[in-house]
């Protein structure tokens, strides 16, 4: 039988539901679906199954999908970025089955997405696709019951895109990730600002100066790169696609092959979704100190297996940093396992940017329930009226009015008769 959850320690709901509460206030946008969402009851019979990082905003994602009527239950989405407290309070103060806590195994990590999994969800709430990827792979006797799901985060996206081009995904799931109010806020200023955020806590280094290694020009990295540019950092950009790299080269940033790039980096962090991006002959050439973290969904961004056996001995030298030392006497600094530094060693995303990104999770799950049925077993994009609605939402809390289009203006836009 199923344990009702698994959390760290219940003592630590009061601190939680606090901070849950704090983070709601920068949550305007959220705030509203849930109250509509009170009234309403979209989600009214609907078990929902969510993998997502335990943080207190998606704390506020929950009370929403709660309020909506939903049945829930959450795990996390990484081993490392549970907050516990928050786990406690969802729990204890808002009675939702969690089963996440920080620093849990592998094993266990597989356990809870079961446990989560055992509600029998009709929708799933995923964060890089490990829950989707368990109900497809050992949970099959699941899936007629599921009549949809959203995905979160980039590498969740592809990995999707990649089951739907064989033709294996078993239902409609929208690609939250892919909303301009999710990607283009989310991604680029919640990321570059959480990332700096967990080096900087996690090793209290001076940025300005160093040498400051991005891999990948994606939303997470163009954030990455602007927060570390404005912290004085000399960044460097590595990429894999012409376009990408041009832009970066435009926007004032040296770009090179990791190969360069690992003799002269002094910080490197990774986001672009794929596997060890930096790997063994990286390593081999990093200079004494070089510092290394990861900004991506999983760790296999880094290749720590090569670095393990590249190394004589390695310790743990800081709360979040593991020091290897190499053979020939260099030591290279890895944050927090290298898995996701943001979470891991800071507090994720700021909730002004969760505001739109669990906008959507929200809206998108309503969206689901209503229109599963004329949906084909495919990956989607969030439809535009949920993503327009959302930032306008946003501009209203923020106190900002905009210009609105004349009927003359509407008129000449879509027509084709008038010229010059």
């Amino acid at each position: 039988m199923t344990k009702p959850y698994d959390v760290q320690d219940l003592n630590l709901a009061q601190e939680g539901q606090a901070r849950i509460l704090w983070a709601e206030q920068e949550m305007p946008v959220l705030r509203s679906i849930r109250e509509r969402f009170e009234q309403e009851k979209p989600l009214k019979g609907i078990r929902l199954a969510a993998c997502l990082h335990v943080t207190t905003e998606t704390a506020n994602l929950m009370r929403a999908l709660q309020a909506g009527g939903a049945e829930l239950a959450l795990c996390a989405s990484n081993p490392l970025s549970t907050q516990d407290d928050v786990a406690a309070a969802l729990v204890q103060v808002y009675h939702i089955p969690v089963y996440a806590i920080k620093g849990e195994g592998n094993e266990t990590y597989y356990e809870h997405i079961n446990a989560v999994l055992d509600i029998k969800p009709h929708l799933t709430m995923d964060d890089g696709a490990d829950l989707v990827s368990t109900l497809h792979k050992t949970r099959r006797e699941l899936l007629p019951t599921v009549i949809g799901g959203t995905e979160e985060t980039t590498t969740g996206v592809i990995r999707l895109r990649a089951l739907q081009n064989m033709g294996k995904l078993e239902y409609p799931i929208v690609a939250v990730n892919d909303a301009n109010t999710k990607h283009l806020f989310d991604n680029r200023y919640g990321t570059g600002q959480s990332t700096v955020d967990g080096i900087i806590r996690a090793t209290n280094i001076l940025l300005a100066g160093k040498t400051f290694v991005v891999s990948g020009y994606g939303w997470c990295s163009r954030g990455i790169a602007m927060r570390a540019h404005g912290m004085g950092a000399n960044v460097v950009i590595t990429e894999v696609e012409s376009l990408r790299a041009l832009e970066a080269v435009m926007d004032g940033y040296r770009v090179m092959p990791m190969m360069n790039a690992a003799e002269v980096g002094d910080i490197f962090v990774t986001a672009t979704g794929d596997k060890n991006v930096i790997d063994r002959h990286h390593f081999e050439r990093m200079k004494d100190g070089a510092i290394v973290a990861n900004s991506g969904h999983f760790n296999v961004e880094l290749n720590l297996t090569a670095l393990a056996d590249m190394a004589d001995e390695v310790a743990q030298v800081r709360e979040f940093v593991q020091q290897y030392r190499l053979r020939d006497g260099r030591k290279i600094f890895v944050l927090g396992e290298g898995r996701l530094v943001n979470l891991a060693a800071a507090e994720g995303h700021p909730s002004a940017v969760m505001d739109m990104s669990f906008a959507n999770q929200a809206l998108v799950s309503e969206y689901m329930v209503k229109n599963y049925e004329r949906l084909e077993k495919a990956v989607y994009g969030v439809p535009s009226d949920i993503d327009q609605s959302i930032a306008r939402l946003k501009l209203e809390a923020m106190g900002i009015q905009i210009d609105t289009l004349t009927a003359e203006q509407q008129q000449y836009l879509a027509s084709w008769e008038s010229g010059t």
